[in-house]
């Protein structure tokens, strides 16, 4: 029941990296983007969707591995970091057409993404027992994974062209990396058996609701005219 659970674990952030990757990497490349309307307006409806991602790992850590959130605590600054980097981001993207200018907004979701990839460095490399130093390069590595999948997102979404199955492969690597070099050590904390399989079949049954509301939002929103509401 444990492998069970870490490979849920180890699925659902490896989905995040590759799904939420690409609208970070838009967020990045937001200064060097001649049409931000049409980048910002291409992940615009696929941001909340993505999102989950997060929220389906966050329960899983703390659900199937409690003890793991004392981990979590050495590494406060960068959870700390991962909240407010995400806020800046999300605010940008509500109201750079619903208060002040939308190139100061363009910048703070620039800014907020950045911050969510050096915080996600942090946060895994600590995890893995490396210092502060490294898991700022490991988030600078994260950004420019993003980057490229950013890049061939908007490729793709805007003039059809490409497929994004490589460069979500290559932003998913990060996640998974660190994972199968702690396996030993997130197994060793997992939760008892009998509360894994209560879990189980608690969790199970939104499963097929999470899927069909990921392919829901891909069928939607992944061809034809891009929404102009941010």
């Amino acid at each position: 029941m444990e492998i069970l659970w870490f490979g849920i674990l180890s699925v659902l952030l490896a989905g995040y990296f590759a799904l939420e990757g690409f609208d970070l990497g838009v967020g990045l490349l937001l200064p060097v983007t001649p049409d931000r309307d049409r980048a910002i307006g291409a992940i615009g409806p696929f941001v909340l969707a993505n999102e989950v991602w997060l929220i389906a790992v966050a329960g899983v850590l703390f659900g199937a591995f409690p003890a793991l959130e004392g981990v979590l605590s050495a590494n406060y600054s960068a959870v700390v970091l991962l909240l407010v980097s995400w806020v800046i981001r999300d605010a940008g993207l509500w109201f750079r057409r619903r208060l002040l200018s939308p190139g100061f907004w363009e910048y703070g979701i620039a800014l907020g993404s950045l911050g969510i990839c050096l915080a996600w460095g942090v946060i895994l490399a600590g995890l893995a027992g490396f210092p502060l130093l490294s898991g700022l390069l490991y988030g600078l590595l994260i950004a420019g994974l993003f980057v490229l999948h950013g890049r061939r997102f908007l490729d793709w979404r805007l003039t059809g062209g490409g497929t994004l199955l490589v460069t979500g492969a290559l932003a998913a690597v990060p996640a998974l990396v660190p994972m199968i070099g702690m396996a030993g050590e997130v197994l060793g904390n997992a939760a008892p058996s009998a509360n894994l399989t209560v879990l189980t079949f608690m969790v199970l049954p939104f499963v097929p609701v999470m899927a069909g509301a990921q392919i829901w939002v891909w069928r939607a929103f992944g061809k034809g005219p891009v929404p102009s509401y941010f």
